[in-house]
């Protein structure tokens, strides 16, 4: 302890002959070393500042996130998803002038959406075309039915494989049916209930002049039509397939019976039965899509394919349109000469009768 007491007290006598001894001189500044001193401290802090910026330039251009661009009108920040967006569209066309020309061209190639916007017409069905869209698979031979032996080619691998020169013919034929029904003025029934078969069901309807039905059939629809469909709006149109909306014409036709359909075409007949079934019983034909678990005696004209593959159906209804359009224009040239192929209602006069006095022509088929 006496050693720190006397340590502090030399300490102490140290510190106060330190001040107070007199500031030297070398201490004293003028006014010229102040703005000296004042002009360093400037170009120090305007090179540091230069500085500063350098580094926010380089982390920025670096930095994957970049600071939002502010309008000068506005005040208002950019969107930096745009900017991206049109940075990649950019990188993405100097891409394809560099590399466009490299590499080979695969065509033609499948495109889903031509077989509705672009159906193939019956003369256009080949075995590659059925081979492409999947109409050869049926289903497993546990699952068959006995009456499609005559369909079948073989077996592979446990699932039986359609004949497709069978099925092309069978195609063939249901096509001519339904060009001749349609050359005639008939009434065809598209009918499709599957899950994405109402696209090509109203395309097909729609190039035949005829009628679709992609939702659940109501049973009695045909065999008790008149209650079913009675309240229905009426349409009338002329040999033309042109709407009449004469008051006198449809008051005449208010209360006639509801029309059946000269021809149903049934994309899945396992779930149609009760369709199919009315139809049998009205005397009205049918042509429907058999798969190897169906029985080809419930439609008039079967065609052997796969009614699972989407692209199958919409193939076959594709050919059966285009076919369907074919017959309407040849009955549409038919009656531009005065060739009506129906027989008009007793409500309403003949056109070639009407013709020959210079009368309008008001035939219709009801």
């Amino acid at each position: 302890m006496m050693i720190i007491r006397q340590l502090i007290t030399r300490k102490s006598r140290c510190f106060s002959r330190t001040i107070t001894r007199p500031w030297p001189k070398s201490y004293t500044t003028t006014t010229d070393d102040l703005h000296a001193e004042i002009s360093d401290i400037e170009a120090s802090a305007s090179n540091s500042l230069q500085e500063t910026h350098s580094i926010e330039s380089l982390l920025q251009s670096q930095s994957s996130e970049q600071v939002p661009r502010i309008d000068d009108e506005s005040y208002a920040t950019t969107d930096l998803a745009t900017l991206d967006v049109v940075r990649k569209h950019q990188a993405l066309k100097r891409q394809q002038s560099t590399t466009g020309r490299l590499g080979t061209d695969i065509a033609p190639h499948y495109q889903p959406h031509q077989q509705l916007t672009q159906p193939l017409p019956p003369s256009s069905i080949t075995l590659e075309v059925l081979l492409a869209s999947q109409s050869h698979l049926g289903h497993s031979t546990s699952l068959w039915n006995p009456m499609n032996s005559r369909y079948i080619f073989g077996i592979r691998q446990g699932i039986h494989i359609i004949s497709l020169d069978v099925t092309a013919s069978h195609l063939r034929r249901a096509c001519r049916v339904v060009s001749g029904v349609a050359e005639r003025g008939g009434l065809i029934l598209f009918v499709g209930t599957r899950a994405g078969q109402d696209r090509c069901v109203v395309n097909a309807a729609t190039l035949s002049g005829g009628c679709h039905l992609f939702q659940r059939w109501i049973p009695g629809s045909i065999t008790n039509g008149d209650q079913i469909l009675g309240r229905c709006k009426l349409k009338i149109v002329d040999e033309f397939d042109r709407e009449i909306t004469d008051e006198e014409a449809r008051q005449g036709l208010r209360e006639h019976q509801a029309l059946k359909p000269d021809l149903v075409v049934c994309m899945n007949p396992l779930e149609n039965w009760v369709l199919l079934h009315e139809c049998g019983m009205n005397n009205i034909p049918t042509i429907g899509i058999i798969d190897t678990d169906a029985d080809p005696t419930w439609v008039t004209y079967p065609i052997p394919a796969n009614d699972d593959s989407l692209r199958c159906v919409q193939l076959i209804a594709g050919a059966l349109g285009k076919a369907g359009q074919e017959g309407h224009h040849r009955r549409l040239e038919r009656a531009k000469e005065g060739d009506i192929s129906y027989e008009p209602s007793r409500f309403l006069t003949d056109t070639t009768r009407d013709a020959r006095a210079g009368g309008r022509s008001t035939d219709v088929r009801n």
